[in-house]
């Protein structure tokens, strides 16, 4: 049974087709107003979970409860959701208006609360006028408008967006990133999102779910995901992250060091037993490059600037250094300290970071 403040509980869900387990036994919930997300690549099973959701699959084990009612059985029209598709599934023989008013056409509401309804979801979406307008005249934001508008005004209690952003160019999407958060701080109910896209997840999630092979890794608020990452497949799906492997040589009181062989012994916060196997990880942003070789108390690391590309407010630079099977990215901010310390293709660094920047994962 769901936590009293949860809109959706998942127990032990499970879905099999034929000899394929696509959801593995699967258990969270997710709160009232909350923007939720499933991020994993394809084939991870997120899809498949939101369709369970919607009550287009049905569990081939455990339980889904949508406030606090059991789902077994009951159809997609009789769930308190609505679903938001890639393809928008605007009808083209439909104007604006009628697109919206779709599924008000069985409710048993009046003629006149019908047309509030849609006129108040086309305010909602920004597209107020828009509601005599035929299908084929709308843009993709526009589309995309009317497609949630659809959506909402049903009034559903949970509102499911199955990469309703994938079509849009990068302009585009990041717009309708910033309006689609905005919107569901205004309706006030729960998002529940399925992307592979993980910038996106971490612009408008409260939490999200990463998922792989059916599995769920980790569940966590955008910013913990990024910096604790629970494992390296997370670890390195989440942004660019670069992974140094070894023993541990010492562990005590959150910090530990790790024997990353030619690489030297690297310090990074977490603890783990001596001698286990492990992985430090740390973001490109944390470290930094330097001509000399820092102080003792700093991670250090000597290597050659095999590529470097400008991306406009920073530089991204990769590093190879002896011993490490695969260049190291270091992301550099363009301000003045970059400036006066220029790097080319070939030249001799040190990567330096401290301690508390690094984590140390067990697998």
């Amino acid at each position: 049974m769901a936590k009293a403040d949860s809109i959706i509980s998942i127990s032990g869900v499970t879905k099999r087709f034929g000899p394929v387990t696509a959801v593995d036994d699967i258990s969270f919930d997710i709160s009232r107003g909350e923007f939720f997300s499933l991020l994993g690549s394809s084939g991870c099973g997120k899809t498949t979970l939101l369709r369970m959701l919607a009550g287009f699959e049905q569990p081939t084990e455990g339980e889904i409860f949508i406030d606090s009612e059991p789902m077994a059985g009951v159809p997609a029209n009789h769930r308190p959701t609505n679903m938001v598709f890639q393809s928008y599934a605007i009808f083209p023989h439909l104007n604006v208006g009628e697109n919206i008013g779709y599924g008000l056409r069985n409710a048993a509401i009046s003629k006149d609360e019908a047309g509030k309804r849609v006129s108040d979801a086309l305010e909602l979406v920004k597209l107020s006028g828009y509601g005599g307008r035929a299908a084929h005249q709308l843009s993709g934001g526009q589309r995309q408008r009317v497609a949630l508008a659809r959506a909402l005004v049903c009034r559903p209690k949970v509102l499911l967006l199955d990469e309703p952003l994938g079509a849009l160019d990068k302009n585009l999407r990041e717009e309708m990133q910033i309006e689609l958060r905005a919107l569901q701080r205004t309706v006030g109910i729960t998002f529940v999102f399925v992307t592979h896209d993980q910038e996106e997840a971490l612009t408008l999630s409260d939490r999200i779910a990463v998922m792989s092979k059916g599995r769920v890794l980790q569940i966590d608020a955008p910013e913990a995901l990024y910096e604790n990452p629970n494992c390296r497949e997370v670890a390195e799906f989440i942004g660019t992250m670069n992974v140094f492997s070894g023993r541990i040589a010492a562990s005590a009181k959150g910090a530990t060091t790790i024997d990353a062989r030619a690489l030297g012994k690297l310090q990074a916060r977490g603890t783990s037993r001596k001698g286990d196997y492990a992985f430090l990880a740390v973001r490109p942003e944390k470290l930094k490059l330097m001509t000399k070789k820092p102080a003792a108390s700093m991670n250090a690391i000597a290597g050659v600037v095999s590529a470097i590309s400008y991306r406009g407010d920073r530089h991204h630079f990769l590093v190879t250094a002896e011993g490490h099977d695969r260049p190291i990215s270091v992301s550099q901010q363009n301000d003045s300290d970059t400036k006066s310390t220029p790097m080319n293709v070939g030249a001799k660094v040190w990567i330096t970071w401290p301690a508390t920047t690094g984590r140390v994962l067990s697998h």
